[in-house]
């Protein structure tokens, strides 16, 4: 039987990638991964806020030593409270390269074309075989249109991909006014692979202090769903390899992101939950299923439940929402 896949360019003996986490953090805990099966890693990030308070000695344009600054910085956790400083990171690739096997992505999570860009090449020198870029951030200027947003989004993967000759893959948040154009121009632009979702950590309110309460709770299978839409629609329609990222918590729904049209499945919180080895259980209810449907290799089995199949995408999408809304029975 024929697991193997292609993301990024990679050619992998099955979909199962470990996403960036803790994991990342230590020479051992990778070595477990590889050891344990994953196809490929993915290290944790490095942020922005870090590369320019170590370049520049400010955040966001703001130096946090002066007093006018202090308050609207004082949320950013402190250089000595990161898992690794950039210079770090750089000789932390080097040496994950050298202890493992498998392919190695970086990880760079940031919001604008900063100078912090020109770390990724440092990153590339490094080691890693790939780079995944995490544009993470909430507008909370009113002023700003998506226009401008989708803009520099598209620019800094143009600069990107001029600056790199190592893969590039994007994760994304699907709170886009219009997602497939947003894929599209990011396959325009020359991204290698669209990683389907960034998760969308909101803080609680603790009603006692009156003030947000951050907590991080592991993803479940409940969020799948979202993903598995978006993977349906561009399955077949962007040039760059897909993967999911979110909503990975049992074999069943690594089985229904391919089927959706995924070429990798990222896995995180179902690592962090059940440790390492559980990519072997993912591996081997991908395979059962296989047997079970007679399917002798993953391309048989990748976007066949996509869009692609589908006469007029747009009117199934309206047709399955009013189908949804008429199933329920009280």
């Amino acid at each position: 039987m024929d697991m193997t896949t292609r993301y990024l360019g990679f050619r992998l003996p099955h979909p199962f990638i470990a996403g960036a986490s803790p994991f990342g953090h230590q020479i051992d805990t990778v070595k477990r991964l590889e050891d344990a099966g994953c196809a490929a890693i993915v290290l944790h990030s490095l942020f922005e806020e870090q590369i320019t308070l170590a370049a520049t000695g400010r955040i966001r344009h703001r130096d946090p030593l002066e007093r006018e600054f202090a308050a609207g910085l004082a949320d950013f956790p402190p250089s000595d409270e990161y898992a690794l400083g950039p210079q770090e990171y750089a000789a932390h690739i080097s040496r994950v390269k050298a202890a493992v096997q498998i392919p190695v992505i970086g990880s760079l999570n940031g919001t604008s074309a900063e100078s912090w860009l020109s770390f990724s090449r440092i990153i590339e020198q490094a080691g890693a075989d790939a780079l995944e870029l995490n544009l993470y951030e909430i507008v909370t200027d009113l002023n700003v249109g998506s226009m401008a947003v989708e803009y520099e989004l598209i620019e800094i993967v143009k600069e990107l991909k001029g600056a790199l000759r190592i893969p590039v893959a994007v994760k994304l948040s699907p709170f886009f006014t219009a997602f497939g154009d947003v894929a599209r121009q990011l396959d325009l632009a020359g991204a290698d692979g669209l990683v389907l979702f960034n998760r969308f950590y909101q803080p609680d309110i603790d009603i006692r202090a009156m003030k947000a309460a951050t907590c991080v709770e592991l993803s479940t299978s409940a969020e799948l769903l979202l993903r598995l839409r978006w993977l349906a629609i561009l399955h077949g329609r962007v040039r760059p390899s897909l993967a999911v990222t979110g909503g990975v918590a049992v074999p069943n729904d690594g089985i229904k992101a391919l089927l959706a049209g995924a070429h990798a499945v990222q896995m995180v919180s179902a690592l962090l939950r059940h440790g390492p080895a559980f990519v072997t259980a993912m591996r081997n209810g991908l395979e059962q299923w296989m047997e079970w449907q007679k399917l002798s290799s993953l391309d048989e089995v990748r976007g066949r439940v996509s869009l692609q199949r589908t006469p007029d995408p747009a009117a199934f999408e309206r047709a399955n929402y009013i189908r949804v809304l008429q199933s329920w029975n009280h």
